[in-house]
């Protein structure tokens, strides 16, 4: 039986998945083999030798050490897809508050104490101070067109806007999702110069890092907007701030609210609601679950951050899985252990991510301790699985 740990609250539906019968979820477990995370920072997490993967129930893993846990043989996984939708619902909200002062309105209604008469009446003679621009005609620039951006970039279209789109790392699965009425563009200065709305998704890199910044603003229009459901450091809060207060960008909406950007004029700020919907939620906990079954399982891996994609059909009576480094001559190294122990291969697969691989080998018998000992020896293996 494997146990997981629960790091935080978790859609019950993962239970349907982590069955009873072969796992034990806890809260409180000391030597977990997986642990099952939402949205807590693990860069000071002390990892047991027994964590195998690690399941990340939404897209961020900024706040996971993805290269110590790569070095200690421990898959993540996130769940790319999972709250897309929610997301997308969210930008609607967004790109409405970036436009009228809609929140300024609310807010007047709301304090309104009657002094200057009737609320009905009063309102129609301070209503034009919360007035702003349709956004229908307008251009929107898409900064990022995997799961989420390419539904907001087709959403925009339904809503009369013209729709640019950057996205220097864009996949052939996510290419087929965006509307062939999408422009593209391949600098993100000819984003920036030529959009009104400018609306990011991208996750969170060294190379997305501040990326809104001083210089990506001096480009952009005199009264550009701008939302960000991605993450808060991809925009520069000095930046965004000075931007704000001299009136070149006209609103920041964003998901990230800081003491900072709360006492700021122009902003629109939500506590990280993009993904907190009972589908999105229910979604990544599924997604979660399932990568965290079929790896401890069967030894695949889907939707891994730091580790290859391999999936290979089940043959033999063992399957031996090996983290190891991508370095010449591993293979050649792995082979003299089978042979020495009898074991005969009957099917395998390997893949590389940067300096890393994943092998898999389905052999013909049951594999006992000291050829797994004898794998682990090898210069350059990280981790070995044994799944009888």
């Amino acid at each position: 039986m494997y146990k997981v740990k629960l790091l935080n609250n978790i859609s019950p539906v993962a239970k349907e998945i982590l069955t009873a019968d072969k796992y034990e979820l806890s809260e409180n477990e000391e030597k977990p083999d997986a642990l099952f995370v939402r949205a807590s920072d693990l860069h000071h997490y002390d990892f047991n030798p027994e964590i195998k993967c690690i399941g990340r129930a939404g897209i961020g893993v900024n706040t996971i050490p993805l290269e110590e846990c790569t070095k200690k043989g421990i898959v993540v996984f996130n769940t790319p897809g999972g709250n897309a939708n929610g997301v997308k619902e969210q930008f609607l909200f967004g790109i409405g508050m970036a436009s009228r002062d809609l929140l300024g309105g609310m807010n007047w209604v709301y304090s309104y104490d009657g002094s200057q008469g009737p609320v009905e009446q009063r309102m129609e003679k301070v209503k034009k101070q919360f007035a702003g621009p349709e956004y229908a005609g307008k251009t929107l620039g898409v900064i990022g067109t995997g799961n989420v951006g390419s539904k907001v970039a087709n959403t925009a279209l339904s809503l009369d806007m013209k729709v640019y789109a950057y996205d220097p790392y864009l996949s052939v699965n996510a290419a087929w999702k965006v509307s062939r009425h999408v422009f593209r563009v391949e600098n993100v200065e000819d984003l920036y110069k030529h959009c009104d709305y400018i609306t990011i998704h991208t996750p969170l890199t060294d190379e997305t890092r501040d990326m809104i910044n001083d210089k990506a603003i001096a480009m952009m229009q005199d009264g550009v907007r701008i939302i960000n459901y991605a993450r808060g450091e991809v925009v520069n809060e000095d930046a965004i701030i000075k931007a704000l207060n001299s009136g070149k960008v006209a609103r920041y909406v964003a998901d990230f609210p800081t003491d900072r950007l709360v006492h700021t004029k122009n902003t629109v700020l939500t506590p990280h609601l993009g993904g907190t919907t009972v589908e999105s939620e229910s979604n990544c906990a599924r997604m979660a679950a399932m990568e965290i079954d079929e790896y401890l399982n069967e030894g695949n891996i889907k939707n891994s951050v730091n580790l290859p994609e391999v999936s290979m059909e089940r043959s033999g009576k063992a399957r031996i899985c090996c983290i190891h480094t991508n370095t010449p001559g591993m293979l050649t190294n792995i082979m003299p252990v089978f042979s020495a122990e009898n074991i005969n291969i009957e099917n395998m697969t390997n893949k590389s991510r940067g300096n890393y691989a994943y092998s898999v080998f389905d052999v013909n018998t049951h594999v006992n301790q000291k050829s797994a000992e004898e794998l682990e020896a090898i210069p350059g293996m990280i981790r070995v699985r044994v799944i009888q």
